[in-house]
């Protein structure tokens, strides 16, 4: 069996790769598992020069691996050249505190001695999307082998030949043969690769469709598994914002990587005194974007990273008005090209509100105060980020803790970075990447006790 690379800009297929067979897939798990047994007794250090390794030939080769991302799902190139440079950041940030985080834990009791130690689990089984097809996968593997795992990767079939570049990475970067490895496979088969009694946990960045079948089945083998799924992030604008400072985050939140983020800000909640002119000032920017092929670095946007996607969203812009959503700008849809849209007086119930619009489409909602927009806020089955513009931090600190979020930025947009946990609660998933807690969601907690 086959899965295709298909190019998003041209629609025509790039590449075809040969799916793994089941024996093969077996063979991969065993001689990774065989590789655990030598990698969890590495010193931190022979892991750290790795990481530095891998960064360097991340950023050696950062055009050439951006160009693959670019054909693949069709991000413009100057981002997906800064999605290759943060991938070598969070490689060189677990490199550099990965010893400290996993520092044994000395705990007072009335034993002679008792801590807890940090240790490895075995092989972790990553199942990752298209949206950030280096850094999702990056964000995962420096901190699991850091830990002394090791780590399999199933990509998103659109983005193959990336997670093969991937598995190339660390190749030659002197990786120890298996610590790393890639399998292709279909998805009706991926959830199979969990039962295998050799992997020891999961970790999947994807739909809450995927995370549902994902938890199931590794919670009916017993393993633990880590969850990061979509989101509903509200952007919230209040009277005293500065009004051109918000308009630029609220912009960038909405079309980086043409909106396909879980982190991307979905639902504009704006202050009624200043709705009209945040969207007039919105619009100016919105229509100075330009669709050209990614690869030109001419792109300020790019197409969806698959015609199915783009039907999606027109889908969710027809439906919103004709419940009674108005269409500022956009709303066409040429193949996998959807042009940025605005709606407005956008309100529950509509699918602009209560769905995840995972593309370039901004909704407004007009809004009385913060009280109002918290409601609003909390007021979907999501829960992973929010973004609120004011000129008074000070004055919300103490409402932060009603909103149902993993995350609140204040005058920023909602972003992941190597320092700071990231998650989501609800139906964004559970657990948590990145910071120290990133790399103890798969490591034993030993508690030693010596009277």
């Amino acid at each position: 069996m086959k899965v295709a690379s298909i190019n998003p800009w041209t629609l025509e297929e790039i590449e075809r790769f040969k799916t793994h067979t089941e024996e093969q897939t077996n063979t991969i798990i065993e001689s990774v598992d065989a590789r655990f047994r030598t990698w969890k007794r590495s010193a931190f250090t022979e892991r750290s020069a790795l990481m530095h390794r891998v960064a360097e030939v991340l950023e050696a080769k950062k055009r050439s691996y951006a160009e693959h991302i670019s054909l693949e799902m069709g991000k413009p190139l100057a981002e997906a050249v800064a999605e290759v440079e943060k991938c070598a950041w969070v490689c060189r940030y677990y490199a550099d505190h990965a010893e400290g985080f996993l520092r044994s834990k000395v705990i007072a009791t009335d034993a002679s001695k008792s801590y807890v130690s940090y240790e490895p689990l075995g092989v972790i089984y990553a199942i990752m999307p298209w949206n950030f097809p280096f850094w999702q996968v990056f964000r995962f593997a420096a901190p699991t082998l850091m830990a002394g795992n090791t780590a399999i990767l199933k990509h998103a079939p659109n983005v193959t030949r990336c997670a093969l570049d991937i598995e190339d990475i660390f190749a030659e970067a002197g990786a120890p043969a298996n610590a790393f490895r890639t399998l292709i496979l279909d998805n009706e088969h991926a959830s199979k690769v969990i039962e295998h009694p050799l992997i020891r946990a999961v970790s999947l960045t994807g739909s809450e469709r995927a995370g549902v079948a994902v938890a199931s089945t590794a919670g009916a083998v017993l393993k633990p598994s880590l969850l990061e799924l979509g989101g509903n992030n509200a952007v919230i604008v209040l009277e005293d914002a500065d009004l051109n400072a918000a308009v630029e985050t609220g912009f960038k939140a909405r079309f980086l990587n043409s909106g396909q983020s879980c982190i991307a800000g979905k639902r504009f909640m704006v202050a009624d005194s200043i709705y009209d002119a945040y969207i007039e000032k919105f619009k100016e920017k919105v229509e100075q974007l330009k669709f050209a092929d990614p690869l030109s670095g001419n792109a300020t946007i790019g197409p969806l990273a698959r015609v199915d996607l783009a039907e999606g969203i027109e889908r969710q812009v027809n439906e919103s008005i004709k419940q009674g959503a108005e269409l500022v700008c956009g709303g066409k849809r040429d193949g996998a090209k959807y042009h940025p849209t605005i709606l407005k007086n956008v309100t529950p119930g509509m699918a602009a509100f209560d769905e995840e619009t995972f593309g370039p489409v901004a909704p407004f909602t007009r809004i009385k105060d913060l009280s109002e927009a918290i409601e609003l806020s909390n007021m979907s089955s999501f829960g992973l980020g929010v973004t609120i513009c004011t000129g008074n931090a000070e004055s919300i600190m103490d409402r932060i803790a009603e909103f149902d979020e993993g995350a609140v930025f204040i005058n920023e947009l909602v972003k992941s970075d190597p320092r700071l946990p990231f998650g989501g609660i609800k139906k964004s998933g559970y657990g948590r990447e990145l910071s120290a807690d990133g790399i103890h969601e798969f490591v034993n907690a030993k508690t030693v006790y010596v009277k």
